[in-house]
């Protein structure tokens, strides 16, 4: 089963991601680090002087409509070519923010569920600058605004209705 997890910044996507991971054999792969390697990486390297690929990572969240533009841009041609790429070696796609890519994706028929992950009562919503993806665009939702205990009781109900559903 393949699977789109979405939300806003720091709500807990990679959290799930890591859950579904460690407990129920999933594999994933979080847009971050998949768009820094093919699209990002390369260009910031010079313009902001990032001397590896994982310190340009762990300053994405300073730079986050940046990130989302570039994104777009490496998607310009092919809507999907991001997602396909992911999709091509992992079960789960972690961070999609552009809708434009979520509806490419989709029309391709990449993924068999998406998924929002929601901490809106403890972590603000980004702006449309960083995020054009929307809790209504998801099938399920996934509630991460308790403790980290109350979000792995969530991935286990979102699991067993995977399973229910799949058959």
């Amino acid at each position: 089963m393949k699977l789109m997890i979405m939300g806003h910044a720091r709500h807990g996507k990679d959290t799930v991601c890591e859950i579904l991971k460690d407990k129920y054999g999933f594999t994933f792969e979080s847009s971050s680090m998949a768009a820094a390697r093919y699209a990002i990486y390369p260009v910031l390297k010079d313009l902001i002087g990032y001397q590896t690929l994982e310190e340009c990572y762990n300053d994405r969240y300073n730079h986050r409509a940046l990130w989302f533009e570039l994104i777009k841009a490496y998607n310009h041609r092919d809507g999907a070519r991001l997602g396909r790429t992911i999709f091509a070696d992992h079960d789960i796609y972690c961070g999609i923010r552009n809708e434009a890519e979520f509806m490419a994706i989709k029309e391709e028929n990449l993924f068999d569920c998406s998924v929002w992950v929601d901490a809106g009562k403890r972590v603000p919503a980004e702006t449309t600058s960083s995020c054009t993806v929307s809790c209504e665009m998801a099938d399920m939702l996934v509630d991460n605004n308790g403790s980290l205990q109350d979000l792995r009781w969530e991935v286990a109900g979102l699991v067993k209705i995977l399973r229910d559903w799949r058959g």
